[in-house]
């Protein structure tokens, strides 16, 4: 793969003044190792998941005032899009880089998926590595450490799922970006890959959801 890994500059770009400025810089220095990852990460997923999977490096092209905080591209079983389905994401905010599976608030199969989570609840705290993160909104950068969740907690997030118009939920991990500056491009795939590995059998959950 050509992918040659994220440098400070990468990560540089969001503090970039002015949506034009940030959209250029994005384009020209993040947007092709994103696509890098992409091309790379659709067949890995279509093997693991039995779905084809494509890959979609996110264009920000409803923004008109506000510079994006982060930037990704996403992997769903869809050629047109992602948001709606179940997906896979890798991408970077200012101060680290995420890889998630995430269910997010345009997803039809929120509530179906909420209540599969909670009657696989108990394995799912046993399954999930100690050091993975659960968000439960994709637009901030806070998370919760899956470590310090109970089953009641976890079970809250998954019963949110269904009854929240506006729920969504997200697993997986954060590399603070002074550790992936130093990460050799096939060691961060490594990385990536072994995350992915980990979060399938939560895909397969909301593909159950939406039979």
């Amino acid at each position: 793969m050509t992918f040659t890994g994220f440098t400070n500059d990468d990560f540089d770009v969001f503090t970039i003044d002015g949506l034009e400025n940030r959209m250029d810089a994005l384009i020209t220095h993040v947007r092709p190792k994103l696509e890098d990852l992409g091309n790379h990460f659709a067949p890995t997923l279509s093997s693991l998941t039995g779905d084809e999977m494509f890959a979609h490096v996110a264009k920000h092209a409803r923004r008109t005032i506000n510079p994006p905080k982060d930037t990704w591209v996403a992997f769903a079983n869809n050629k047109r899009g992602y948001k709606m389905l179940p997906h896979f994401q890798i991408g970077l905010w200012n101060t680290h880089l995420f890889v998630w599976f995430a269910v997010i608030y345009e997803a039809p199969i929120k509530a179906g998926f909420g209540k599969i989570l909670l009657e696989h609840s108990e394995k799912i705290k046993e399954d999930t590595p100690h050091h993975f993160l659960w968000s439960v909104d994709h637009t901030k950068p806070e998370t919760i450490n899956h470590h310090e969740l109970d089953e009641q907690k976890l079970e809250a997030m998954f019963t949110r799922l269904q009854t929240v118009k506006k729920a969504e939920i997200l697993c997986g991990i954060n590399i603070p970006r002074d550790e992936i500056i130093d990460m050799k491009p096939e060691e961060l795939v490594r990385v990536i890959d072994g995350t992915f590995r980990k979060l399938i059998p939560l895909y397969q959950l909301a593909q159950k959801s939406s039979k």
